[in-house]
């Protein structure tokens, strides 16, 4: 049974949920770490170091199931061949949503058509429009429900 419908779930659980990413440029967290990417703010933006692949992790003390991806790129250092990697709750087979953002400075949003139970998933940018592989996001929600446990 849902909790509560179509929240920000990082904003709604805050401390219980953790994200990890793959890198920051420079190793510059203070300027530039994964915290930036959700505090709703137009100056401020998680910045990846160089790679081809760059993931983002996120791991909950309860179960979601996420509806919708909003994340929103500086133009130039886009992710593309992108992918929601879901692992649901019950130890059941790992479930991939592929999506394809546009390299551009708008706020992008993706369907889920998966209606599954996690407390594990993570985006994977498989490559980026930058030549070196970087990924620059501005805004990052993930939009789902929290359900009991």
């Amino acid at each position: 049974m849902s909790d509560c419908a179509g929240y920000d779930l990082v904003q709604h659980l805050g401390d219980r949920i953790k994200t990890r990413v793959s890198s920051v440029i420079n190793k510059d967290v203070k300027e530039y770490g994964k915290k930036f990417m959700f505090d709703g703010r137009e100056d401020t933006c998680w910045n990846s170091d160089q790679g081809d692949t760059q993931v983002i992790s996120f791991s909950c003390e309860c179960p979601v199931v996420i509806k919708k991806i909003h994340i929103q790129f500086q133009g130039g250092f886009a992710g593309k061949d992108c992918k929601l990697e879901i692992q649901p709750t019950g130890n059941g087979e790992v479930i991939t949503t592929d999506f394809y953002p546009e390299d551009g400075n708008q706020m992008q949003i993706f369907e889920v058509d998966s209606a599954v139970m996690t407390k594990s998933f993570k985006l994977h940018f498989l490559g980026s429009t930058d030549f070196f592989g970087r990924i620059i996001i501005y805004q990052l929600k993930i939009i789902g429900d929290v359900m009991s446990s």
